[in-house]
């Protein structure tokens, strides 16, 4: 069976000899060749050329063609902040303040969408009769933030309208993507959405659900599977999820996988994930990673699973390490007995956290993935800059970032189950869920009394 095979019988919920693996190497394929995220995402011959390193260094059974939640946004007027190490970040919302949202969507000529749909179409030609490809695009309500900014979560209380309006704008956005993808042959599409993880059940049912059923259908119409991404902890989230129809959905390690495929597997949805992307692949050695993999896949039926990074790799993550993992996938009956035995060690002794007890004033912390790459945590920790900017130095601020060893540390210490999470003075406010302006200034309020 090709690794195409094993993906797409995954995803028709049928027995497969092993577990399938994707390899979420979004700007990280670049670094395989030397080129930067800038290059790679904004250069098609060296995004091609990258991805078929992809191709043959990690033996994918899967891999998408571009990790780029602001592709969308770019071409819809958002600005871009460009990195050497990690996909831009959007610094502009041209819709934060509209109340008539444009007729215009994205199409074959925006952006830099001819760049991605013509590498596309050459790794389809060049791998897709044994590597299944993946589609990947901004899901609706992620892109809803982008083009509206932290707003979005003010008006999802004061003007649900308006968040009606635009999420069926950016659905329009979607279908278009979709219908690109499918042409490019793509065999799963999938939209990318974690600030999905941000939201209750119930807003989800309001404002994601309908937009979500029909984008399935719509995949489903043209031939083609469907994936469902979102990071973050999206534990309550999971059901309403897989209750709008995708073929399969894909988590982080801020959900245990044991739970979230009681849910998957009660709905009979294949679901991907969950090797964590900084302590495992990033700051891990070949142990850590093959170990995780192998006491994950031990702790739940193989059946619908599909082993991957919890969500795009960090860019410098060591080869090394990745190629751990595609061994472990491809052979795990060998390696259990050579990680059987293995333990990480502590590293968090001599991390010193602040006296929050006699703090000069409210300190309010932000824990996140990164805040540069991650679109849930750039939102959240928006949201404490516009605290900042409000209260100026009557509160101090901090952002531990899971990417360096340091923020890593920090989390441990404090018992950080999920990112991003904000904490005040010490205590846990919000986790995995950003607060609307009005909520979070009235408990900074509360504090400054």
């Amino acid at each position: 069976m090709t690794g195409k095979e094993l993906i797409l019988h995954t995803y028709r919920h049928e027995q497969t000899p092993r577990v399938a693996w994707i390899p979420f190497a979004g700007v990280h394929a670049g670094r395989l060749l030397g080129y930067d995220a800038t290059e790679v995402l904004t250069d098609a011959d060296k995004l091609y050329a990258s991805l078929m390193e992809v191709n043959r260094l990690y033996m994918p059974d899967g891999q998408p063609i571009a990790f780029d939640l602001q592709l969308e946004a770019e071409a819809l007027g958002c600005d871009l902040l460009w990195a050497k190490d990690n996909p831009p970040s959007v610094t502009s919302h041209p819709l934060a303040a509209a109340e008539t949202l444009p007729e215009t969507v994205v199409g074959p000529d925006s952006g830099r969408i001819p760049l991605v749909m013509d590498v596309a179409r050459r790794m389809k030609a060049s791998v897709g009769g044994t590597t299944a490809l993946l589609g990947l695009f901004c899901g609706p309500f992620t892109l809803a933030s982008h083009l509206r900014g932290t707003k979005l979560f003010m008006h999802m209380k004061r003007k649900p309208e308006l968040v009606h309006e635009l999420m069926e704008y950016t659905c329009r956005n979607a279908v278009a993507m979709i219908d690109m993808y499918a042409e490019a042959g793509m065999d799963v599409i999938a939209p990318v959405d974690p600030l999905i993880s941000q939201i209750s059940p119930e807003h989800f049912e309001t404002y994601c659900a309908d937009v979500y059923r029909r984008l399935f259908d719509h995949i489903r119409s043209l031939g083609r599977l469907s994936a469902f991404f979102v990071c973050g902890n999206a534990q309550r989230n999971l059901e309403v999820m897989c209750k709008t129809g995708p073929d399969g959905i894909s988590i982080d390690e801020n959900i245990p996988m044991p739970l979230a495929k009681s849910v998957t597997d009660r709905c009979n949805v294949a679901i991907g994930g969950n090797i964590p992307l900084t302590t495992t692949m990033l700051f891990g050695n070949q142990q850590d990673n093959m170990k995780y993999v192998i006491d994950m896949v031990d702790s739940v039926d193989r059946r619908n699973l599909i082993v991957s990074p919890g969500c795009d790799m960090p860019y410098h993550t060591p080869i090394e390490n990745t190629i751990a993992v595609a061994q472990a996938v491809h052979d795990i009956d060998r390696y259990r007995d050579l990680v059987k035995n293995y333990a990480a060690a502590d590293d968090t002794a001599d991390v010193v956290l602040p006296d929050y007890e006699h703090l000069a004033r409210p300190l309010i912390e932000a824990f996140t993935l990164d805040s540069a790459s991650c679109a849930a945590c750039q939102y959240m920790w928006a949201t404490v800059l516009d605290a900042k900017a409000r209260y100026g130095d009557a509160v101090d601020i901090r952002e531990y970032k899971y990417t360096t060893l340091e923020g890593i540390k920090q989390c441990r210490k404090m018992g950080v189950a999920n990112l991003p999470s904000l904490y005040m003075n010490g205590k846990l406010y919000y986790a995995s869920i950003i607060p609307s302006h009005d909520e979070f200034f009235a408990e900074i309020d509360k504090l400054l009394k």
